[in-house]
């Protein structure tokens, strides 16, 4: 029934949306897409993986132990893509522009490689910290408690991200940034920890992301990362890369578009992949800004 997809689209539209961020946030500074943002979302699930692995005890179930996956998996994310930033892109900033990009995608290739490598090749069951069980809602519908989780817990992180965004210093150097990067370090804005900054939370966002996308599947893999960010980047393309409120947008268009075409289409399950990829080539035809993309300044 359409209002059980619709809550479906919900719940898989707002891991894309977290996931979207990430990208934009970058994009929005320096105008550079993160090609490792998939591979730091992984890692960010691993890390909550550890972490429960390391204390059973302590990470059974309840809120307590879905906190502290959050919490590893953020911290480990962010500080790991802040660290990429530092040592991976930051010596090529004034290279090229092609330079970090090509670095990205090394960095990708070895994040998951090692994980591959050190880890497993085989995917690894992740915790389930909250008990699955069915709310119904209104017109028949559904939705899990891991639903919930995952469209409260994707809510406030947006929430506060507009916050930071809008309202702390940070947040108005980061936008500052955005409006000319060069510009702001003349007024006195450090870019370097801006741009640090920037990362950090990008991939913060992006490893509660990939708790969330681990917890709804019940596993993890070297290349869990690969597939919901090539749609989440699709996502921001769509709503307006550079755009906060486009990629959330964008997140949450393709969710919809993802359950509706399983839903509704014979066959829909296996061509949803299909369908995400041909609304990226549809919006870089039709709209290269997207839904709601503004034009950047130039970043020379």
């Amino acid at each position: 029934m359409l209002t059980q997809q619709i809550v479906n689209g919900l719940a898989l539209g707002a891991i894309y949306a977290l996931i979207a961020l990430g990208y934009t946030l970058v994009y929005g500074i320096l105008a550079m897409i993160n090609f490792a943002h998939s591979e730091v979302l992984m890692l960010g699930s691993f890390a909550a993986l550890g972490l429960a692995a390391f204390a059973p005890a302590a990470f059974g179930t309840g809120p307590l132990a879905l906190a502290g996956l959050f919490a590893a998996g953020m911290l480990a994310a962010g500080a790991l893509n802040a660290f990429i930033e530092r040592f991976a892109y930051r010596p090529l900033r004034a290279v090229s522009r092609l330079a970090p990009l090509i670095s990205a995608i090394g960095v990708s290739i070895i994040l998951q490689n090692a994980v591959f490598l050190w880890v497993s090749d085989q995917s690894v069951a992740f915790p389930q910290p909250i008990a699955i069980r069915q709310i119904p809602l209104f017109g028949g519908a559904q939705i899990s408690s891991l639903q919930a989780v995952t469209l409260a817990a994707a809510l406030i992180l947006m929430a506060l991200l507009h916050f930071v965004v809008e309202k702390t210093r940070i947040g108005k150097a980061m936008r500052a940034c955005a409006d000319d990067l060069e510009a702001a370090g003349l007024m006195g804005v450090d870019a370097d920890v801006v741009i640090a900054a920037t990362f950090f939370i990008g991939g913060a966002l992006g490893g509660a992301a990939g708790v969330l996308y681990s917890m709804s599947y019940g596993s993890t893999k070297y290349n869990l990362g690969f597939l919901p960010g090539a749609k989440a980047f699709t996502a921001a393309v769509l709503g307006g890369i550079g755009n906060v409120r486009g990629a959330v947008l964008g997140g949450f268009i393709l969710g919809f578009l993802e359950v509706l075409a399983a839903g509704y289409i014979p066959n829909g399950a296996q061509w949803r992949d299909v369908i995400a990829f041909s609304v990226l080539i549809l919006v870089l035809l039709v709209r290269p800004s997207g839904l709601l993309g503004e034009k950047l300044a130039e970043k020379v």
